[in-house]
């Protein structure tokens, strides 16, 4: 017997600041993988970023969307040309 869309679990991969609005909408969530190297790269690129607390990522109350808010000044001196 197969499984359903409905039953398997899902996992984020990568980008885990991006991930949590959309894991913390769904009944079958499994996990959010918290690489270090994607934490540190979306905290240079956003104002907002989550932080874990007792192993779980929760998405912001207080802002609106994603709770993300971009940085471009900050991103000049690593754009790629």
């Amino acid at each position: 017997m197969g499984t359903t869309r409905e039953t398997r679990d899902l996992s984020a991969h990568c980008a885990p600041h991006l991930h949590a609005a959309a894991m913390a909408a769904i009944p079958n969530a499994r996990h959010i993988e918290w690489f270090h190297g994607h934490v540190r790269i979306e905290s240079m690129l956003f104002d907002g970023v989550l932080g874990p607390f007792g192993g779980a990522v929760r998405p912001r109350e207080d802002a609106p969307g994603l709770g993300l808010e971009f940085r471009p000044p900050d991103t000049e001196a690593r754009r790629v040309t």
